[in-house]
Parts: C-alpha cells; structure tokens; sequence
C-alpha cells in the first residue's frame, strides 16, 4: 500500500552481480545498473493504471508521458527520463 516512491513514481533497481564462487562466497557488483520508472505517479486511487503500477520498459513505451534520454553522451542521464543509471540515482540522492 506505501511503495518507496521518487518524485511520486514507482521504481525498480536493476544490478547486475556476478557469483564465482558459492565457497567462500564471491561476488562482484557491476558499479553501474538500471532505475526504471513508471509513467504515471503512483496512487491507490487509480488501480487500474498499469502505466502508475509498472515499471516495465514493454509497458511503459507505449505511454504518451514516456520521456526518452536522447542525449549521445554516455554520463548524461537527466532526471526528467524514464530510465536512470544507478550514478544519476546516486546524484540525486
């Protein structure tokens, strides 16, 4: 009922990790990953929405209110987008 939210959107964190080892355990964490939003902000009141109740890129491209990152620098994610590196949620918060 009370997901985390960012700027009133639902999200979900990508991370990529790899295990070469289960003894002793090793593990290695990409430093870098997808946050994908929804494009409606989240409310109880509006349950049918999936563009509010899903992050999932299939879904929400379909969406008017998608914001695409058409920047062609690699380190230049705006906060105004649909999909975040892990660094712009770093820089953020």
């Amino acid at each position: 009922m009370r997901p985390h939210l960012i700027h009133d959107h639902k999200y979900d964190l990508r991370i990529y990790v790899l295990i070469t080892c289960y003894d002793p355990l090793t593990i290695y964490l990409y430093q870098d990953g997808l946050v994908r939003f929804a494009t409606e902000p989240y409310s109880t009141k509006n349950k049918n929405s999936r563009f509010a109740h899903l992050t999932n890129f299939s879904v929400n491209k379909r969406n008017a209110d998608y914001q695409y990152n058409n920047s062609t620098e690699a380190d230049d994610d705006s906060e105004n987008t649909s999909k975040w590196s892990l660094k712009t949620l770093r820089q953020v918060f």
